[in-house]
């Protein structure tokens, strides 16, 4: 497996790291027939969490879409490995900053994190 699947395994992982940061307590505990009631109770640092959960749902796909294309298209795969880790780390940033937040850092963030997806699917034309 090139460094780039590899980085599409971490990114599908990443939303559970961000989604196990929401603090448990006795008012968010989940009822399993209504299981995602709690987030309407979620409030502060553990409602950015959620947020930087379905967020990372959110790009997965066109991240996953982009270095299948790039490697389907015979990109460079120095080019593709870069692009995917530079993606990566952005997205842990991008969570970091998310859960203590800061907004304005964040949408920078996310913004160069979103050019990595675009890099992947030109840099096989």
């Amino acid at each position: 497996m090139t460094i780039a699947f590899w980085c599409v395994l971490v990114a599908l992982l990443m939303p559970y790291v961000w989604f196990g940061a929401i603090k448990p307590t006795t008012d968010n505990e989940r009822n399993l027939d209504q299981p995602r009631d709690f987030v309407d109770r979620l409030e502060g640092r553990s409602k950015r969490a959620w947020g930087a959960h379905v967020n990372s749902f959110e790009a997965n796909t066109p991240f996953a879409a982009g270095v299948i294309i790039a490697h389907l298209a015979h990109a460079t795969q120095s080019w593709i490995d870069a692009l995917a880790v530079l993606f990566v780390i952005l997205r842990i940033i991008y969570g970091v900053l998310y859960i203590n937040g800061a907004g304005k850092l964040r949408s920078a963030v996310w913004s160069l994190s979103m050019l990595c997806i675009i890099g992947l699917f030109l840099i096989g034309i």
